[in-house]
């Protein structure tokens, strides 16, 4: 459990500097130049990822449940990652109205993600690392609307349906690629089975 709190620390920690310390964070781009921040930024986040991943496989191992997980809980949360995708691949794709209404849908994605894995997965593992995003993902989404507010930065429905689509598809085949292969073959569960 030790490895994936400190992992936790690392990844969300250097994801949360614009939450809590962008002063610093600014004058440390300025300091190091923006390209070696960057790399600098990279790589305490993928140590924290990779300690995430070694942390929670081996928590996983003994799991202490706290709560049993009903069947009903496990369809919510397909439905609930589904949307979770389409929203983070908004993120991405350029002239799309998702994202110019919510502004943030990486964000929103990552809510719906890790809520429906604290819906899914009731041990304690589940709890630090989904309980953690989750968290993580509210203050973030906070922060982003409070700066969006004092850029003077508005939501608006501008964009192309055809973009909308190219959303909605992509994300619906990402999450499907997911969802029925890779996620039992790289988390060793199958949400689907």
């Amino acid at each position: 459990m030790l490895l994936l709190i400190l992992g936790l620390v690392l990844f969300l920690g250097t994801h949360s500097l614009r939450i809590v310390a962008e002063p610093w964070r600014v004058g440390m781009i300025e300091r190091l130049g923006p390209q070696a921040w960057k790399g600098l930024y990279s790589a305490v986040a993928l140590v924290g990822l990779i300690l995430i991943v070694l942390g929670y496989g081996s928590a996983r191992t003994a799991p202490i449940e706290l709560w049993p997980t009903a069947t009903g809980a496990r369809h919510l949360a397909s439905l609930l990652t589904l949307l979770s995708f389409i929203l983070i691949t908004a993120a991405y794709v350029p002239a799309n109205r998702i994202r110019a209404r919510l502004r943030h849908p990486m964000v929103l994605g990552v809510k719906l993600w890790a809520g429906a894995h604290l819906i899914s997965n009731g041990t304690v593992a589940d709890l630090v690392l989904f309980g953690s995003i989750l968290v993580w993902a509210i203050l973030n989404f906070r922060a982003a609307r409070k700066r969006d507010r004092a850029d003077g930065v508005t939501r608006v429905a501008a964009g192309l349906l055809s973009r909308d689509l190219i959303v909605v598809a992509a994300g619906t085949a990402l999450w499907g690629l997911f969802a029925f292969h890779l996620h039992a073959r790289w988390i060793g569960v199958s949400p689907m089975g």
